[in-house]
């Protein structure tokens, strides 16, 4: 059985120190503080999937440290409401919307998504969650309630990069599953889970190259600054994640775990 490694804690804990920014700018090309299988080109693309304009009431879940939803405001204008189960990501993400002056626009909350959300029905006019619904449970459930805080025409994106593509081992379920709980789906799953919540699906987009991709770069770059990075997080724990790292690119470079994004509508 695969020790259970800590990604999260040390990426959100550490969020501030040059390393860990330095190892972002070089997987991604931009420093959003991402723990995520999303490109820049994703990234970029997410406004437009979801229709945003300077009007828009916008909700994210899972918003770590909180970079992309800062991004938002300040670049589309729009309101935006990030919520996230970490407290080290909710604390780095109120930082950085006070550093930028940006309070009125973005607000951050702690929160179990798990749960039903402590939010009003048709709120918001769209919804974004970049691949953490497979960290959480009762994906039905979720959904249902997403669609209910959603506005009629409003619009839901999210990402799973746990579809099952092929035969995985024990071991490898075992490492890929290490840095936290996680939900493997088979294929059709989730487009059966929207249709399920009500919610109609506008396109199901698969994006296993880019976790290839990205887990390459993210291992790579942690490689270059080893001893920053065991300073910091311990020798296990670097290791643990370098393991965790080398094994998503291996099974999604062979198409044995697919990453696939949604875009759904009320």
């Amino acid at each position: 059985m695969e020790a259970k490694v800590d990604l999260y804690n040390s990426s959100y804990g550490n969020y501030a120190l040059s390393a860990y920014s330095e190892i972002r700018f070089e997987t991604y090309g931009e420093d959003y503080g991402q723990t995520s299988w999303v490109t820049t080109a994703e990234s970029n693309e997410i406004p437009k999937l979801l229709q945003l304009s300077s009007s828009s009431t916008v909700l994210e879940i899972g918003c770590g440290s909180g970079g992309y939803a800062v991004h938002l405001a300040k670049h589309i204008g729009c309101q935006v409401l990030g919520l996230d189960i970490n407290a080290d990501g909710v604390r780095n993400a109120k930082a950085l919307a006070e550093k930028d002056k940006l309070g009125v626009r973005v607000k951050f909350e702690q929160c179990d998504v798990s749960q039903r959300l402590p939010l009003e029905d048709n709120a918001f006019d769209a919804i974004y969650s970049n691949d953490v619904l497979c960290h959480v449970p009762r994906r039905g459930q979720i959904l249902s309630d997403l669609r209910r805080v959603l506005k009629p025409g409003g619009r839901l994106l999210f990402s799973d990069a746990l579809i099952v593509g092929g035969l995985l081992s024990n071991e490898e379920i075992a490492t890929r599953s290490s840095i936290g709980m996680y939900f493997f789906s088979p294929p059709g799953e989730n487009e059966r889970l929207i249709k399920q919540s009500g919610l109609n699906l506008i396109e199901a987009r698969d994006t296993t190259d880019s976790a290839a991709l990205l887990s390459k770069r993210w291992h790579d770059a942690r490689e270059k600054r080893k001893a920053a990075l065991v300073a910091t997080e311990g020798e296990a724990n670097f290791a643990g994640v370098q393991r965790f790292l080398e094994c998503v690119h291996t099974l999604t470079a062979e198409k044995r775990l697919l990453r696939f994004l949604y875009i759904a509508v009320k």
